[in-house]
């Protein structure tokens, strides 16, 4: 493999590592977002409504932030408040925030040129894309929150059992909500990512960013039902779907075969995880 074969590899993975923190996060709690490839559209539309309009840079990229926190306090205050099932909620904002990307963009993209994130985009340090390297950085403190903080055991306990934890004085649904928060706020700044790689706000939702943040959870190690895992293993599992998904690409494999691929190593990693447990 060629120093550019990894630098695309490592690139390309930028965006499903980075997303799959933030459904680590809520999987360990045994939820599950569904809603995390919709808030990044969404919260990239928001960038390019500012951009379009003259808004300094900093401000558009604090917008996709903010968009995509408050949709996952959204999703957390619903599931935690009102009991309802994560699955139905987090189905529910996918299509608010689609429909809302969809609103305010009249479906159409915004182009975004941007010297500054141009070179984010492509810059380096010898074959790690800066682009990773913001990647990398989410992971350590992510890793570090989990394993170093009191937040960290509050929410493997909520996930491993609800009611013991809450019993053992855990805010169970201060936690919850802080989980679908942490989700949609990183994939906010997956939305800032993706805009720096294709140059242009897209309304449309790639709904393989939403498969690949699951699956990469699965292949990493995360247990599906919460109570264990940890945040490398999700990040790696991320770089390997993307290796994959880029060899099938250089073996001529066509697209819909990848989608199988993909389905495949997601049931085959719940079944080994279930296994396990």
């Amino acid at each position: 493999m060629t120093a550019y074969n990894v630098n695309t590899i490592l690139t390309a993975s930028a965006v499903p590592a980075i997303l799959a923190l933030g459904q680590a996060f809520v999987i360990m709690t045994a939820g599950i977002d569904l809603s995390n490839a919709a808030v990044l559209t969404l919260g990239a539309v928001t960038f390019g409504w500012f951009f379009f309009r003259g808004y300094p840079l900093i401000w558009c990229m604090i917008s996709a932030i903010i968009v995509g926190l408050i949709a996952g306090l959204i999703n957390g205050l619903i599931i935690a408040q009102f009991k309802i099932n994560d699955f139905i909620v987090t189905l529910g904002m996918l299509s608010l925030a689609q429909g809302v990307a969809l609103v305010i963009s009249n479906a159409k993209p915004v182009q975004v040129i941007s010297p500054v994130l141009a070179q984010f985009a492509i810059g380096k340090i010898w074959v790690i894309p800066y682009l990773m390297i913001l990647a990398f950085v989410l992971l350590l403190i992510c890793q570090f929150f989990l394993t170093q903080t009191k937040f960290g055991t509050h929410v493997l306990a909520t996930g491993g059992n609800t009611d013991a934890a809450r019993a053992m004085g855990v805010r169970t649904k201060a936690i919850k909500v802080s989980v679908y928060a942490i989700s949609g706020t990183l994939a906010g700044v997956a939305a800032i990512v993706t805009i720096s790689r294709i140059g242009a706000a897209e309304p449309a939702v790639n709904t393989a960013f939403l498969l690949n943040s699951v699956a990469a959870v699965v292949l990493g190690g995360v247990s599906l039902f919460g109570g264990r895992g940890n945040m490398i293993g999700p990040f790696v599992g991320a770089i390997l779907l993307t290796m994959i998904i880029n060899g099938l690409i250089v073996a001529g494999v066509p697209q819909y075969y990848q989608f199988i691929a993909i389905g495949l190593i997601v049931m085959v990693s719940a079944v080994l995880v279930r296994s396990a447990k």
